[in-house]
């Protein structure tokens, strides 16, 4: 049985790795997606839900036809500028990060090669796990181009799946959200948090020394986990 704990912090690192990596449009990286996968865009259909398996997540998109694909990504630019030239050209890790902070998102579109970066791309795989049936193909691309532009962004409510199956199916739901609320829900549960927290609590109680900064939130936390396992 995995460690949940662990999970989670897996989550969060593959996450922060993904930011301080991934450079989606600078020319070098571009010539090495290019190279390290050759997509065939002939298949892709206009409306298509695009999907890019990372290590511990999923990177989606929705195909708008003639090789580009409309995409949320987190930005810190568009708060500064609203040049729009200059914000679809360069995306450098810094944005990332500082978006993802800042909670600052642009749906942007880019190209086939540009949005997968060289990973595997998988069609239309949401129609197995959505309830709801695809909306016709007009309406997802008129979905998908009328959201372009700068908009919130949260990792948990407000992602790339929740903008393409909105887009696809009328339905913003994140499975990646689920997934990590129930690790979250696992974690609280288990009765190793509570030793965990306890034992952290203890040990800053020594480290700081003997006062009610140390002793209440150390109390309060493994008090909650307590009562929520």
């Amino acid at each position: 049985m995995k460690n949940p704990v662990l999970t989670l912090l897996f989550l969060f690192w593959d996450r922060i790795l993904y930011f301080m990596t991934f450079k989606p449009n600078a020319q070098e990286s571009s010539k090495e997606a290019k190279n390290a996968n050759s997509y065939e865009v002939s298949l892709l259909k206009n409306g298509d839900l695009l999907e890019v398996p990372r290590t511990l997540f999923v990177h989606f998109g929705i195909y708008l036809g003639d090789n580009k694909v409309a995409h949320l990504m987190p930005d810190i630019l568009p708060a500064f500028t609203s040049d729009k030239s200059h914000i679809q050209q360069v995306v450098t890790n810094k944005r990332l990060i500082m978006g993802v902070i800042a909670k600052m998102a642009s749906v942007r579109v880019d190209s086939v090669q540009d949005f997968a970066y060289g990973g595997t791309i998988i069609i239309n795989h949401m129609d197995h796990r959505v309830t709801s049936k695809p909306l016709p193909t007009d309406e997802i691309v008129k979905r998908a181009e009328k959201l372009v532009g700068v908009t919130e962004y949260s990792l948990l409510w407000d992602n790339c799946e929740h903008f393409v199956n909105d887009c696809r199916y009328g339905v913003p739901v994140s499975f990646q959200t689920d997934q990590f609320c129930e690790t979250v829900k696992k974690i609280i549960r288990d009765r190793r948090s509570i030793l965990l927290s306890a034992a952290i609590g203890m040990a800053s109680v020594l480290c700081m020394g003997f006062g009610l900064c140390t002793i209440l939130p150390s109390f309060f936390i493994t008090f909650t986990l307590w009562m929520a396992s």
